[in-house]
């Protein structure tokens, strides 16, 4: 017997270790299949987690861009707007201006006109009354030499008088008393 001894304890033994391998086999396989199912099942999260981040930041950039166009976009029509509002306050200066100006032209032009007027009627006046003091001039200077042949005259017929007999009247004859 003691050769089949040598076969029972290792053919036991290795009964014992098959029964407790083998199962222990199934479970360390579900074991590694759970952790590989986890494993994956983590991974997928991860992929789909990323994928949806990707997705979010996807959609907040394409909203950020947007955004920024909008805001691009009102700056561009503010400025635009600010530029035409500006075009049109010097378009409406320069009109007021040309308008101005077109008035004191026409001012201008009328009291050129009325100066002219007023300058010939002065020179108009100033003739005049040059012509006015020529002639009282004249009427003094022909007063003058009437008066002067007036006394001419005056004395001219008081000498013929005096020299005259009848200017001296005989005396009276002298008077009896």
């Amino acid at each position: 017997m003691k050769k089949w001894m040598y076969l029972i304890f290792p053919g036991l033994g290795l009964v014992a270790f098959l029964l407790v391998y083998f199962p222990a086999k199934h479970m360390a396989e579900e074991r590694l299949a759970a952790q590989a199912a986890e494993v994956e099942r983590a991974k997928q999260e991860a992929i789909d987690k990323r994928l949806e981040l990707e997705k979010k930041a996807k959609e907040e950039s394409d909203a950020r861009a947007l955004q920024n166009a909008q805001e691009r976009q009102a700056q561009d029509d503010a400025r635009e707007k600010k530029r035409l509002d500006e075009l049109q306050h010097i378009r409406d200066e320069t009109d007021t201006a040309n308008a101005d100006a077109d008035r004191f032209s026409k001012e201008a032009d009328a009291l050129t006109a009325k100066l002219a007027a007023l300058q010939q009627q002065k020179e108009d006046l100033t003739r005049e009354d040059f012509e006015l003091a020529k002639k009282v001039q004249l009427a003094w200077v022909t007063r003058s030499d009437a008066d002067l042949e007036n006394e001419r005259m005056l004395d001219m017929v008081a000498t013929r008088a005096a020299q005259s007999g009848m200017a001296n009247a005989p005396l009276p004859p002298p008077a009896s008393n």
